[in-house]
């Protein structure tokens, strides 16, 4: 992915790759599938995590009627932290793994869609070029600290931040031990 800019570029961006991963998924089986929902598992945390670190909070201070957007993704994030955790450790070929995976997937593509519609298009109406590219700069230094792996209750910023250090230790661990096992 190269670098973006401007935040709603970087997010979209992200958005995009995260659409290519679903098919990815969906498409293959065995080592290849579990590789690629791991890659998804990964994304979505880290993107989510700096979603609500950096984006939802300038929305919220931003945006007319910012607090009912962002409350309104952040239910859907939790949604889809909450069935993430549950599939993250199942067998990625069974058929309750498929079944749950498509009823995510389906999900996670409409909150998508929704964050680019009511949250992402109208930042670039409030925020000037500098502003997105200073939010762009935050939202990699957040993914950069982030947990990989989906850590359902922690939708808010000072949760994110308590959790996150530890929670991105614990996760980067495991997923050097996975790949070396895997």
């Amino acid at each position: 992915m190269t670098q973006r800019t401007d935040v709603v570029e970087l997010l979209e961006a992200q958005h995009a790759r995260i659409r290519t991963l679903f098919d990815e998924v969906a498409r293959t089986a065995g080592e290849d599938r579990r590789r690629h929902f791991h890659d998804l598992v990964r994304l979505l945390a880290v993107h989510e995590t700096a979603e609500e670190e950096v984006v939802h909070p300038f929305a919220r201070s931003h945006l007319d009627d910012g607090e009912t957007i962002v409350g309104q993704r952040i239910e859907e994030e939790e949604k889809a932290k909450q069935a993430l955790a549950l599939l993250d450790d199942m067998d990625t070929d069974s058929p309750e793994f498929l079944d749950r995976f498509a009823a995510l997937r389906q999900d996670v593509l409409a909150h998508a869609d929704n964050e680019e519609r009511y949250e992402f298009a109208r930042l670039a109406e409030v925020a000037d070029k500098g502003r997105l590219e200073s939010l762009a700069r935050a939202v990699r230094a957040a993914e950069a600290l982030a947990p990989t792996r989906p850590d359902p209750g922690t939708d808010t910023a000072l949760k994110n931040v308590a959790v996150g250090p530890v929670a991105a230790v614990v996760d980067r661990t495991r997923d050097v031990i996975r790949k070396a096992v895997g």
